[in-house]
């Protein structure tokens, strides 16, 4: 019972947080998606990231084990849910980058910090960079036939990954009141990108929902064993290898539709992912974490 209460704790405000975005657009009031989207890409989860990782306790050798886990389980991951596809005979373009991007960001680093806090989230944002850098190369270059690298060096969030570890490394902190403001702008990311999703659901409109649950199923299954296959053979201590496999088998991000959207992928179809791996990440999470704490 005490498990239980404790697995509700930690998912409920997550759930909550995207149930009031559903709510808001189904109430009729305007939510700038593309705004508030930037925001939290652009200046508030840098800052979090930034901040998480300047003021984090981890033994910076542990951070480069997970890096190390982090790329091989989205190797492993990318090659597992290219033979899927091809089995399946799904579209590569549509299908294979969903499969593959979780939604580390508006899910994972909300449920690291609930769940295993300030160090649970410093582990996290490694990983949430590491899924945007491949996101950003090899993500786009599927979707759209190219991706950049001098774009991904523009990220915010890549250069505030850089810049935190080499402050957790030298061991340097800013002043005070600089720190206090980016602790500010960093608290915004986690329930903006929690009540963001919530509307970016509730304004999608899935298709092919059969397809979409076997899909999402045969994703959830893939990512948590190999994240857990991955994270035993790097020997990760107890919290990272909880972190990795979290973070590796959320839900379907939602970035993947805006790519299908962009990019003239079915984006239909990739919305049906989002909302039916969403949905059954309401029971999938409590079942991982009560597994995992």
């Amino acid at each position: 019972m005490n498990l239980a209460f404790t697995v509700l704790e930690i998912t409920a405000p997550v759930f909550m947080l995207a149930a009031i975005g559903f709510a808001w657009v189904k109430a009729g009031f305007d939510y700038p998606v593309r705004f508030v989207t930037q925001l939290a890409m652009s200046l508030s989860v840098p800052c979090l990231i930034f901040t998480a990782l300047m003021k984090t306790e981890i033994d910076p050798q542990a951070l480069t084990t997970l890096s190390l886990a982090s790329v091989a389980a989205y190797a492993a991951v990318s090659i597992a849910a290219f033979v899927m596809v091809r089995i399946g005979r799904l579209d590569l373009r549509t299908y294979l980058a969903p499969i593959i991007f979780s939604n580390t960001g508006n899910v994972g680093l909300p449920l690291a910090l609930f769940a295993f806090g300030d160090t649970g989230l410093g582990y996290a944002v490694v990983v949430f960079a590491i899924m945007a850098i491949w996101s950003f190369t090899f993500g786009v270059w599927l979707v759209a036939g190219g991706g950049s690298l001098i774009k991904v060096v523009k990220e915010p969030l890549v250069g505030a990954t850089v810049l935190g570890g080499i402050f957790l490394w030298q061991g340097w902190h800013t002043p005070t009141f600089v720190t206090n403001a980016l602790d500010l702008v960093g608290q915004m990311a986690i329930p903006m990108m929690l009540i963001t999703l919530g509307v970016a659901v509730a304004r999608m409109h899935p298709g092919h929902i059969r397809k979409a649950t076997w899909i999402s199923l045969i994703k959830l299954a893939l990512c948590f064993a190999i994240s857990w296959a991955v994270g035993r053979w790097f020997q990760l201590d107890d919290i990272a290898f909880a972190v990795l496999v979290i973070q590796i088998s959320t839900p379907v991000a939602v970035t993947s539709y805006l790519l299908a959207e962009k990019y003239g992928a079915d984006a239909e179809s990739v919305a049906g992912l989002v909302v039916v791996s969403t949905l059954m990440s309401v029971i999938a999470i409590p079942l991982m974490l009560s597994v995992l704490l």
